[in-house]
């Protein structure tokens, strides 16, 4: 079964379970003490450490093992702010960061600081001016993701941390999506990344903070790792990471190029091959593994489940799905479609049979979700309305989840005249999103959206 979710979490590299099953034999002892079997694992500790550094770029003493990359994230946020305190209470970040930066983002600003969210394009990347422009004298911090995990977007953190150094603004970048594909460039100030992103196994974060940067651990502080990290290292967990990551970058320039070929196919001839779909993110500047691209008409949840029953794991941005009833904070930020997103991220090695045998499965799977909702035609044009109609329709579409609210537009357009309107009644956040995406998609102009007495009204006028 072809598994196509790389982004969320990797499978288990070959070199990382080799190097758990040694280290578990070695490792196991607490490295912290002075005894034999201590020295042994401290021993694979700093060796692990070392060759984390050299990867990352950076100092060994700069490197900070944490039991995962969220854990990294909120350990990074809240020591910068509280180290520079007395600069000023401002943090920055961009809108499409991983859900845990926009945490703490949230906790920061819970408790009196302010934020500044910085928009994007519709392919997902900051402009860095626009960055630029939102450091303040009082800023604190500024966030910004190297790739973004949805849609692979890779962000111009050099230009930025060039901008936040100039301003005296220390720069955290997540970097977990792209840690395995090569360093960080730029002058980035905090780093932090995820093994089980690479190959690694789960539990291990990376947080690096650079000589020179104001940090202050929050919360009671343990002697271990440099107070940055409380608990116990896991010393075999921490070798198989490293030792995944120099393994993934040893080949990554070949894995690659051979990734971006297949995902370019897949950018090409899902348009092709299904009707009504919009491909996110940067064609160029991108992850090579990752490609993301929602369907018109098609519910996000049945579709995943119907690839699941062909073979294929994939994952979706999508708000129709049983985990969240809002579209992704990502796609909602690049103003693209989100109703029945799919987030394809192909793991190294992934074979070219698996890519072709899930082209040929999808056009399928999307044409059976859209039936069962009853979904119109593809790119059928909306018949022209006698004179007599009424101006304007309304469409009640409250308590309905995407995508039956663009369905049940895409059925009435045709009832009103050239220049007449439709007003959808809809609250599923989705809606804010799907509407004006379908209005650009058929031709037809989306007018904006008034508050109703539940949920909003959706307007939109017939032009052809």
């Amino acid at each position: 079964m072809p598994y196509f979710d790389a982004a969320s979490a990797a499978p288990l590299h070959p070199v990382a379970r080799q190097a758990l099953m040694a280290a578990l034999d070695e490792g196991w002892a607490d490295p912290a003490r002075l005894h034999r079997e201590g020295r042994r694992a401290r021993v694979l500790l700093d060796a692990a450490r070392e060759a984390a550094a050299e990867a990352l770029g950076c100092r060994a003493d700069e490197v900070v093992f944490t039991s995962s990359g969220t854990r990294a994230v909120h350990t990074a946020v809240a020591g910068a702010l509280a180290g520079r305190r007395r600069v000023g209470r401002h943090l920055i970040v961009s809108a499409v960061e991983h859900s845990c930066v926009l945490h703490s983002a949230e906790v920061f600003e819970a408790d009196g600081g302010t934020v500044t969210h910085v928009g994007v394009g519709r392919t997902g990347a900051v402009d860095p001016a626009d960055f630029a422009g939102a450091l303040r004298r009082d800023t604190a911090l500024a966030c910004l993701q190297s790739a973004n995990h949805e849609v692979g977007t890779v962000q111009p953190v050099a230009e930025v941390a060039e901008a936040c150094r100039a301003a005296g603004v220390p720069l955290l970048v997540d970097a977990a999506q792209s840690l395995g594909w090569g360093p960080v460039e730029g002058d980035w100030s905090l780093l932090t990344g995820s093994a089980h992103k690479w190959g690694g196994p789960s539990g291990v974060g990376l947080l690096v903070v650079r000589k020179g940067v104001r940090f202050a651990v929050q919360g009671p502080v343990d002697e271990r790792e440099s107070g940055r990290s409380p608990g116990f290292e896991d010393v075999p967990a921490i070798v198989a990471a490293v030792a995944s990551l120099r393994a993934v970058r040893a080949g990554a320039a070949q894995e690659a190029a051979r990734l971006r070929e297949l995902t370019e196919r897949i950018r090409a001839r899902v348009p092709e091959l299904v009707p009504d779909v919009e491909v996110a993110g940067d064609a160029e500047r991108r992850l090579p593994g990752i490609v993301t691209f929602s369907c018109l008409y098609a519910d996000g949840e049945a579709l995943l489940h119907e690839l699941d029953r062909a073979g294929f794991s994939v994952s979706s941005g999508s708000s129709c799905t049983s985990s969240t009833l809002t579209p992704s904070h990502v796609l909602r930020a690049m103003g693209v479609l989100s109703e029945g997103n799919v987030r394809v991220s192909l793991p190294p090695g992934t074979a070219r049979e698996d890519v072709e045998r899930f082209l040929d499965v999808l056009p399928g799977a999307v044409a059976d979700v859209r039936a069962k909702l009853g979904a119109p035609g593809p790119a059928r044009a909306p018949a022209p309305a006698p004179a007599a109609e009424a101006a304007e329709l309304v469409v009640d579409s409250l308590g309905k989840r995407c995508p039956i609210p663009v369905i049940e537009l895409a059925g009435v357009i045709g009832d009103v005249p050239v220049g007449g309107t439709v007003r959808v009644l809809s609250d599923d956040g989705a809606a804010r999103l799907d509407i004006p995406a379908w209005c650009e998609m058929r031709g037809q102009e989306y007018l904006g959206e008034e508050p109703a007495e539940r949920g909003s009204a959706h307007l939109v006028r017939r032009l052809t």
